[in-house]
């Protein structure tokens, strides 16, 4: 490090500003006195005019002055050609004083010393040398020339402490200097790796937040901040374990068990209650231990929603499979009895002797019988739901066609107004089960808003912020089937994709059932959100590729 540098405030190394600054002191002191000394007449070795101490007092104070406006007022870096000068006024002033106090018999020859010393921390050896040598000669002929004094061994050894001084100074200002840009660069890499750190816990999206044993906030990044819904400013410093047993109690605990007892808290489940939602988060907690300062807490957390509906998505396929397994045994035990029975008792009915009465319970049964013939045939359809033939296709065709479908059904009111948005979503699927996927979430769309029924299907590629994390589907296609109705009731909700579960007087409850088996077919996920009173939104998800197993 070079100490023309401005240097680091705060450092124990001190600045050429602070150095400058005793040279300016010592340097006024040194006028004074002389000064002082011509005025009331103390003893010299020659004759001193009180014009020229009058002279030297009056240049000192002015180029002091100016110096000190140059580095401290205006705070410019002290160049070599500004040193220089520095050096050869105060080689001319202390040469002065040593002249009018007797020279060789001076007792302020040690003014040079510090001098000395000064360039020597102040300027390169080199520019050192050229100082050192020049005090030497100035000396040498202040005292052979000016007093006409023989060279003496006080005079050599003068010489050697001259030359002594500035080459122990250099050599420590060297070593200090080595020792500055060490430290200076260690600080630089600290700052860097602060900063680093910063940007990291800035831009990771879990949430940390870091409190003192009294539970003032001293941390919280922007994850935190969007998790519980406040801003760091508006509580650092400041009490906040209050605001966390309100809007997470669970939360709030961790961290008092963890700032009390030392415990830590490893993947605690906590739920954020917010006026806007509610969802569950992950906490972890630790605590850090602080040189001179109490341990703080830190707690580590991310919003688990995603995986949370993930797994209860992947139980709930998991569930769907066994009761298709089941459906399937059942269907084809039943199935062929109930052939018999019904070709039997058709036959009773149309026996001559029949009654009025028994024809009329023949045909009950006949009607009966096919009406679980049918609900059987919806069991094996539910069961032998397959991906089997994977071909390129556009979702947004299916879609179209899918939609020609429902507004021939009987159950479409003539006013249903169903739209189709969105743009091209091509992909890789079995064209049958996405067709069953549309035409029912729209068929269950319409029947669930009824009359004056407005339903929107829209087809295109999702955000990648809009797939839940964790979802493991590339490149996606989205389809989305979103109505007007009064919302699916709460109690409903968490069931809506069992099988034999509806909300509609009449229903098999398998439509919704067959389209989670059909997504899960592809790989895909559907999702559904439901406000009362504002409708309901069903969100597929489906990659737009098989993956190179399935296709082997």
């Amino acid at each position: 490090m070079s100490w023309f540098g401005d240097g680091s405030r705060g450092s124990a190394i001190p600045t050429p500003q602070s150095l400058l600054r005793s040279v300016y002191v010592g340097r006024l002191c040194v006028a004074v006195a002389i000064y002082l000394a011509a005025a009331l007449k103390f003893a010299v070795a020659a004759p001193l005019d009180l014009l020229v101490t009058s002279f030297v007092l009056v240049a000192t104070v002015v180029v002091t002055s100016a110096s000190y406006w140059y580095t401290h007022f205006l705070r410019r870096s002290p160049g070599r050609t500004f040193l220089y000068g520095q050096a050869l006024f105060d080689v001319g002033l202390i040469t002065t004083v040593v002249h009018i106090t007797g020279g060789p018999q001076s007792d302020l020859t040690p003014l040079y010393v510090p001098l000395i010393a000064a360039t020597a921390v102040l300027m390169p050896p080199a520019s050192t040398g050229l100082v050192t040598a020049l005090v030497g000669i100035v000396y040498f002929a202040d005292v052979f020339f000016g007093h006409r004094t023989p060279m003496t061994g006080q005079v050599a050894l003068q010489l050697l402490v001259f030359v002594g001084v500035a080459a122990v100074t250099a050599y420590f200002a060297s070593r200090v200097s080595v020792m500055g840009a060490e430290r200076e660069a260690l600080a630089g890499e600290l700052r860097q790796a602060r900063l680093e750190a910063a940007d990291v816990l800035r831009s990771v999206p879990t949430g940390i937040v870091t409190v003192d044993q009294a539970g003032h906030l001293l941390y919280c990044n922007p994850a935190a901040e969007q998790i519980f819904g406040f801003k760091e400013r508006q509580w650092r410093g400041r009490p906040i374990m209050p605001e966390f047993a309100k809007i997470a109690p669970e939360f709030w605990a961790a961290i008092t068990a963890t700032a009390r007892r030392g415990v830590r808290a490893m993947r605690v489940e906590a739920v954020v209650r917010r006026p806007d939602r509610t969802f569950p988060i992950g906490v972890t907690t630790t605590t850090l231990e602080v040189e001179g300062a109490e341990p703080r807490v830190t707690a580590i957390f991310t919003d688990i929603s995603d995986s949370k509906r993930l797994e209860e998505l992947h139980l709930r396929a998991e569930r769907l499979e066994a009761v298709a397994e089941l459906s399937a045994s059942l269907a084809h035990e039943i199935k062929n009895p109930l052939a018999s029975i019904r070709s039997s008792v058709e036959q009773l009915g149309r026996a001559k002797r029949a009654n009025p009465d028994e024809k009329f319970l023949t045909s009950l049964v006949v009607r009966e019988s096919d009406r679980l013939s049918r609900l059987l045939s919806e069991f094996l359809d539910f069961s032998r739901v397959r991906a089997t033939e994977c071909r390129p296709l556009d979702l947004h065709t299916v879609a179209g066609a899918a939609i020609r479908l429902v507004r021939e059904h009987p159950d479409c009111p003539e006013d249903a107004v169903i739209d189709l948005a969105g743009g091209a979503a091509p992909m890789e699927g079995d064209e049958d089960l996405l067709h069953r996927v549309v035409s029912n979430l729209v068929l269950n769309a319409v029947q669930a808003s009824g009359k004056d029924a407005r339903v929107v299907v829209r087809t295109g590629r999702p955000a990648p912020q809009e797939v839940p994390g964790g979802a493991g589907i590339e490149h996606p296609v989205m389809l989305t089937v979103t109505d007007n109705g009064p919302g699916i009731p709460e109690n409903l909700r968490a069931r809506l994709f069992e099988p034999f579960v509806t909300g509609r007087v009449g229903g098999t409850g398998l439509g919704l059932a067959i389209v989670q088996r059909a997504v899960e077919a592809h790989r895909g996920l559907v999702l559904v959100d439901s406000t009362a009173g504002r409708g309901t939104t069903f969100t597929v998800y489906l990659p737009a590729a098989r993956r190179r197993e399935e296709a082997a």
